[in-house]
């Protein structure tokens, strides 16, 4: 038996101008999008922005159903989206923030679902993606790509295609 570790890196900027610019325009988007969200149930808006290899933004927000767990996640509109949208883009980046009656100030991450399907982006391009969340405050956490989140993915890598 061996024991292993995993190390995660990631980088924590206090404010939204510690960011470069071109992320800042993204969290900009994404806390529109979270403005729009449909969350009567949990109160709890998401907003998503993706920033495409052409330059072009995609954004999402979580819709909530009565009928749990019918509702989608804002990373997955916004990625669901981008894909349908423009099959032949690479995703680069996406920025997930969040808006609610709390004012939450701890960066809320992706949830297990929403990186699964990262996961399943990034190996069907062939590429990380950046990913930036943030609470309500302007205190956010960025890493290149999900292995950061979801250390030991299933992909189809792992899956015996013969």
């Amino acid at each position: 038996m061996k024991h292993k570790s995993l190390t995660i890196n990631y980088t924590e900027s206090e404010t939204i101008s510690e960011l470069q610019e071109a992320d800042q325009q993204l969290m900009q988007e994404a806390i529109k999008s979270a403005g729009n969200a449909y969350a009567p149930y949990s109160g709890f808006g998401v907003g998503a922005a993706v920033l495409l290899s052409s330059g072009k933004v995609v954004t999402g927000n979580n819709q909530e159903n009565a009928a749990y767990p019918s509702g989608l996640c804002a990373e997955r509109v916004a990625l669901f989206a981008a894909s349908a949208l423009y099959p032949d883009e690479k995703i680069e980046t996406i920025v997930v923030t969040i808006k609610t009656a709390h004012k939450l100030v701890e960066p809320v991450s992706p949830c297990g679902a929403c990186r699964q399907v990262i996961a399943e982006y990034e190996n069907r391009q062939n590429q990380k993606i950046k990913i930036i969340f943030s609470g309500e405050t302007g205190k956010s956490v960025t890493v290149d790509g999900i292995e950061n989140l979801l250390p030991i993915i299933f992909n189809s890598r792992k899956m015996n295609k013969e």
